[in-house]
């Protein structure tokens, strides 16, 4: 069985990201999904999250093709994905925190896994941000 990793904040959940889970899925046949953690939202989007971890979490656990959601790590990102051991790790067009040299790293540490980065869905429609600002609502 192939385990599919994906990471996001997953906040306001728009056509963007049911693509993007849809896409992540065709990779394996395990979708686990990641969700960011309050502490680092703001660091990253300059913003607080508009919904608590539970809730995103709870919204994630409804979506049929998501086998699996965990939040992410406080700390040490190259551990928590160690402990899902993904096969595939599937990257959103936009992310770009954490994910240099991501590959070398989990090789480092023993696990062996393929990138893959998507292309945008409608990136000029479906983006959270876009939601957070009332353009896309």
């Amino acid at each position: 069985m192939k385990r599919v990793m994906v990471f996001g904040t997953f906040d306001i959940l728009h056509p963007g990201h049911i693509y993007f889970l849809k896409q992540a899925k065709k990779y394996g046949d395990f979708l686990i999904v990641s969700i960011a953690r309050q502490k680092h939202i703001q660091r990253i989007k300059g913003r607080d999250a508009i919904h608590s971890e539970q809730e995103r979490k709870k919204l994630l656990e409804s979506i049929k093709y998501v086998n699996k959601v965990v939040l992410g790590s406080k700390d040490d990102y190259i551990g928590h994905i160690l402990r899902q051991k993904p096969d595939i790790i599937v990257l959103g067009y936009d992310q770009k925190h954490f994910t240099e040299r991501l590959g070398r790293k989990l090789g480092k540490k023993g696990l062996n896994v393929r990138i893959v980065r998507l292309k945008a869905y409608k990136s000029g429609i479906y983006k959270s941000s876009k939601f957070l600002h009332g353009k896309a609502l």
